[in-house]
């Protein structure tokens, strides 16, 4: 069976929901969609892989200028998507002539959304859909196999309608059984097609079990640890995937959920990986990555930065700058004066227990610099960043201005993100 057009899509509910107008590309409606994704990111088309619908509520084409914007659709048409959908109206009043015309030279689909539909149901219909007509396509002889794996996670990371005993069933089919007191672990990759790293990770751990399988530019996988392995599961699946993934990849961890919790928890750490995978290829870096690694981070690491952002972060962009201001104030009008790098030095000091050993060395700066900028940092605050009382306000209002004022680049390096392309977005 054939993938699902262009065209299919906008004939799905929630597509149709958002009043689409056609601005260009008339003639490419029947060109398959690989998948559907959102993403505000304008200079990430590189982690595009070809045959994505890209939705964007347009906020970063509002002030670019023309050539910024026609930069941005022949990159988009470069790398093969299958279409642009912009939402005019709230972020960007109309859609931009040069955006249009572009299009139209590059014969690329552009549709304009009128009324606002959030971009989560209309990934979650659109997505179902294309692992639907997937799934039906494949032989018969092989009904359960890696297309069951991946359907059975696609509906537990969407959280479908499930029961307990049809996940277990399903789970059984794939050949996951978690035993008694097994700890689960949600985790999920971007920048591979393979589940070969899952695979050596799994090994490196000893015992595990897994569920995984590859979808369009990530890979999803539920680990089940024995019960009675000691220590931090998390923690032990996040040093199994540093040793055993390839520089540039990037791995989300979840939290660890029992065996006997049900479904619902089962899909609760999927869900939390899928939703920390977003923020580390989204988010600018509390601290540098290990150069020339991979970068494997975990929901328990970006507790922070999920609440400050939870609705997005435009939404939410005003009341943390003045959060910031009001916790931050003398530091930004010090730094705005001087070069210097305390409110980061602040951070990576209160995120590291106070430790000066520690935060000097992820700072790459003697100790006794550090001091010099610590004392600094509390003689324009006025305060002990010591006292327990203060932890977390300031804190809170490092990481804030870091998603504010630094959206530039994602967690721990300079190569661009993109937002991960399936499943729904988790709040």
């Amino acid at each position: 069976m054939p993938a699902l057009t262009l065209r299919e899509i906008l004939a799905l509910d929630p597509v149709h929901a958002a009043e689409p107008e056609l601005l260009a590309g008339h003639t490419a409606l029947d060109r398959p969609v690989r998948w559907v994704h959102s993403s505000e990111v304008y200079e990430g088309a590189n982690f595009l892989d070809g045959g994505e619908l890209l939705l964007t509520n347009g906020f970063g084409l509002m002030d670019a200028d023309d050539e910024v914007r026609r930069r941005y659709v022949r990159e988009l048409a470069s790398r093969g998507v299958a279409g642009l959908a912009v939402e005019v109206g709230r972020s960007l009043p109309a859609m931009p002539a040069e955006v249009v015309d572009e299009a139209r030279r590059r014969e690329l689909p552009l549709l304009a959304m009128h009324r606002v539909v959030p971009f989560v149901r209309i990934t979650e219909a659109a997505n179902r859909a294309i692992v639907a007509r997937g799934l039906s396509g494949r032989a018969v002889v092989r009904p359960w196999g890696d297309d069951h794996t991946a359907a059975l996670l696609a509906d537990l990371a969407d959280r479908a309608a499930l029961n307990q005993p049809e996940v277990e069933a399903r789970a059984a089919l794939a050949g996951f059984h978690p035993g008694p007191g097994a700890r689960l672990v949600g985790v999920s990759l971007h920048g591979t097609r393979e589940v070969g790293t899952v695979d050596r990770a799994v090994r490196l751990l000893g015992g595990a079990g897994v569920l995984r399988a590859a979808f369009p530019g990530d890979v999803l996988a539920l680990l089940s640890l024995p019960g009675a392995r000691p220590g931090d599961p998390v923690k032990a699946v996040q040093e199994a995937f540093r040793t055993m993934s390839a520089p540039g990849l990037t791995v989300a961890v979840g939290h660890a959920v029992a065996e006997g919790s049900g479904w619902l928890r089962w899909s609760d750490t999927l869900r939390a990986a899928r939703t920390t995978l977003e923020l580390a290829l989204t988010v600018p870096a509390a601290e540098p990555a290990v150069p020339d690694g991979p970068l494997v981070t975990s929901s328990r690491a970006l507790a922070l930065e999920r609440e400050l952002t939870r609705g997005g972060l435009d939404a939410n962009r005003e009341r943390l700058a003045a959060l910031v201001q009001h916790a931050l104030g003398p530091l930004l009008a010090w730094e705005a004066a001087h070069p210097s790098d305390l409110v980061r030095t602040l951070e990576t000091h209160l995120r590291n227990g106070c430790s000066p050993t520690r935060t000097a060395a992820l700072l790459h700066i003697g100790r006794q610099s550090l001091y010099q900028r610590l004392d600094r940092i509390e003689t324009l605050l006025g305060l002990d960043i010591n006292d327990p009382d203060l932890l977390g306000e300031l804190l809170t209002a490092t990481c804030a201005h870091r998603l504010v004022e630094r959206p530039e680049g994602a967690r721990g390096t300079a190569r661009p993100a993109t937002t991960a392309p399936h499943f729904k977005r988790t709040a």
